[in-house]
């Protein structure tokens, strides 16, 4: 793997929602100011081409409609995926649930057609407002869904959810995402910080 993210000649692609996104949208470097961007400053004048394809709000089923066009067309040297937690966001705040089996579907779809390394980081939740506690019953399901995909395919897992609770047991989870979800600075730097420990050192 580090032949790749110290490549200029490779391409890394990045695709999730919001904590993907980032504002990379309005961004002229086309990063946006979360972990994608920690990563393209932590890797060096070596780093691959990095390109960031997150949309915020998106769930699983939004990756599937845009893959081609947004992802396979990159002709990716390593595909990156954070989704799932508006899969499940949606169900508490809109009344529109995403089942994990139709969430485990979705993922397949993006997954069969790549030939490059994955890796694939664990959507999270770190409960700061009331009531997120009971949002564990939806994520828990898509999490072991990422978990088994992670062992079939031979992605790498990013184990985001397990480590960022952790260290919010010690800084308090306001302190890594304000409402729960979206980090703050201090939870992208911890985003990239494991990714990178992850997909670079283990």
């Amino acid at each position: 793997m580090t032949t790749i993210l110290l490549d200029p000649r490779r391409t890394v692609v990045f695709a999730g929602d919001s904590v993907t996104d980032c504002g990379r949208r309005t961004d002229p470097d086309g990063l946006g100011d979360g972990y994608v961007r920690n990563l393209y400053d932590d890797l060096g004048a070596r780093r691959p081409r990095i390109v960031n394809v997150g949309i915020s709000g998106d769930r699983a089923a939004d990756l599937v409609g845009r893959w081609s066009a947004d992802v396979l067309a990159h002709d990716p040297s390593l595909v990156s995926i954070m989704i799932g937690i508006n899969d499940t966001w949606r169900r508490y705040d809109k009344n529109d649930p995403t089942t994990a089996e139709s969430f485990e579907a979705s993922y397949r779809t993006l997954l069969d057609p790549l030939t490059c390394p994955v890796v694939l980081v664990e959507p999270f939740l770190m409960p700061v407002k009331d009531g997120q506690e009971g949002w564990r019953d939806d994520l828990d399901p898509k999490l072991d869904v990422v978990r088994k995909l992670a062992v079939e395919y031979g992605a790498i897992l990013v184990p985001a959810d397990v480590e960022l609770n952790r260290q919010a047991r010690t800084v308090g989870a306001a302190t890594l995402a304000h409402d729960g979800v979206h980090p703050s600075t201090a939870g992208h730097r911890a985003i990239a910080d494991l990714w990178r420990k992850t997909v670079l050192e283990d």
